[in-house]
């Protein structure tokens, strides 16, 4: 097959080295080609990627899914499979995803950059329905743990691939809506996994159709892929030039293809060489980003929003609603309600903006917590208040420091370095989640719920300030220009 520069000539197609006394020169040339004569007038049409940018969210849905598939049907899985009552072997069942998808997410970032985003997509699937169906038909809890095993494999590996992918293909103009889609994403797959749930009481052996249920998503996931573009940014890494352009063309519309070929050049000419190995990680023009990033899902983590979950139902009941059902639909609107306000936001107010006011109101409904728990006067109210704190806070996260940093850490990640760099803070993520998870409810014991939830408060303080200092505000700009202007202030 021939391929065709607007230059009439192959020349364009070939990838330049990125050293060499004419290497400027040549790439100054190949952006001159694909420089529109004519600029393109508007953004790109949003219905274009929207398929794909969908197709990808079932991820999302599949780890929302995974997350909270055992929460209803926990007790009726012990009593068939022997471990009711063992607290350790229920915690095991529950958190042993959290061990398997900090592998996953750990070789993540070389599956994306060898085999491609969507690959990686298909690749991840293979050990969700896999895992699946070992739990689905599981006779004894070994069987159940190393399936929860294998799927957590399957979660880890896609999560970065999905912030990735959804960042680099779409339109810089709803790149902030479209990656909050994933938190809404997440949301549906608990909301989802709680409903799935709710016959277990009733119908003895439901809790297998629960794992039975998640396989459907995750081949929609795997053969979806196979009809969506690849990420262009990935394909012109490749060197597919030629490639690159056809699935600009699909994504954002064949007026915007000169344009976007011309920044990717300009993007590449920035580098100065370079690779894509693990090492440049710790480059001097890239470590800060990546230590941002890394502490970014440190602090939503440590903030303590996985023991807010976790200790709801006990919250709620002090408060007089002894449905856990009802305590978690609560939880699950909230939080629903807020990260569709997010999407709604997030092109309009900004990523930094949003992180600095979810923070701080993670830190007030924090203070609330621990006013109702040290204050003796206000312990005629304590429950709801503990109630209403509760759900500021989760609204508050729901807000920002849910959706943002999975949205913000692949704008502000430079591509050379993007699918690794993720990686490493996809892993800080799921170690700060381990963490929280394993000493939360010890911590509670030990030292209370004042000094507890005041170091809580803290960390959410700490994470605004950091945030205002440290971010770039990244809406409203294409991958390119952040990365030009963050690898100019470094």
């Amino acid at each position: 097959m021939t391929l065709r520069t607007t230059m009439g000539d192959t020349a364009a197609y070939k990838r330049l080295p990125s050293r060499g006394r004419h290497s400027d020169i040549d790439r100054d040339n190949a952006v001159a080609a694909y420089e529109p004569a004519v600029a393109a007038t508007g953004p790109p049409q949003w219905q274009l990627s929207l398929p794909h940018v969908a197709t990808a969210t079932l991820a999302s849905v599949l780890f929302g899914y995974h997350m909270g598939v055992v929460n209803v049907p926990l007790q009726y899985m012990g009593r068939d499979l022997l471990f009711a009552g063992n607290a350790i072997v229920q915690g095991l069942v529950v958190s042993v995803t959290l061990a398997s998808a900090f592998l996953g997410c750990a070789i993540s970032g070389t599956i994306a950059d060898s085999f491609g985003r969507r690959r990686a997509f298909q690749i991840s699937c293979v050990p969700m329905i896999i895992g699946a169906i070992i739990s689905a038909i599981s006779t004894h809890v070994g069987a159940m743990i190393f399936g929860r095993f294998i799927v957590g494999l399957g979660l880890g590996l896609s999560g970065p691939v999905t912030a990735m992918y959804v960042s680099e293909i779409s339109p810089t103009a709803i790149r902030g809506t479209y990656g909050s889609l994933l938190q809404i994403a997440t949301c549906v797959g608990i909301f989802a996994a709680l409903v799935a749930g709710l016959p277990a009481p009733t119908v003895p052996g439901w809790w297998r159709a629960c794992f039975w249920i998640s396989t459907v998503p995750a081949c929609l996931l795997a053969l979806g892929m196979e009809f969506c573009a690849e990420s262009p940014r990935w394909l012109f890494k490749q060197s597919e030039w030629y490639e690159a352009e056809q699935e600009l063309g699909r994504l954002w519309g064949p007026s915007h293809v000169k344009g976007a070929m011309a920044d990717l050049i300009r993007a590449e000419q920035s580098h100065n060489g370079g690779g894509t190995s693990w090492r440049a990680l710790i480059d001097p023009r890239y470590i800060r980003v990546v230590a941002i990033g890394a502490a970014l899902f440190a602090f939503q983590q440590f903030a303590g929003i996985n023991a807010v979950f976790y200790f709801s139902s006990t919250v709620f009941r002090a408060a007089g609603m002894t449905s856990d059902v009802a305590a978690s639909v609560s939880v699950g609107a909230v939080n629903l309600l807020a990260s569709c306000l997010a999407a709604y936001l997030m092109d309009r107010l900004g990523r930094r903006s949003l992180l600095i006011v979810s923070f701080t109101g993670m830190a007030f409904a924090m203070a609330m917590q621990v006013l109702v728990a040290v204050v003796p006067a206000l312990s005629s109210m304590r429950g709801s208040m503990a109630l209403v704190g509760t759900l500021v806070y989760v609204f508050m996260f729901a807000l920002g420091a849910g959706p943002v940093p999975a949205l913000l850490l692949p704008e502000i990640f430079p591509d050379r370095i993007r699918a690794k760099g993720m990686a490493v803070a996809m892993c800080v993520h799921w170690v700060a989640n381990f963490l929280v998870g394993l000493m939360f409810l010890h911590l509670l014991e030990t030292l209370g719920a004042g000094i507890l939830y005041t170091f809580f408060t803290m960390v959410c303080l700490a994470a605004a300030l950091f945030v205002k200092k440290n971010v770039l505000e990244t809406k409203g700009r294409s991958l390119e220009e952040i990365e030009s202007l963050l690898l100019a202030n470094l």
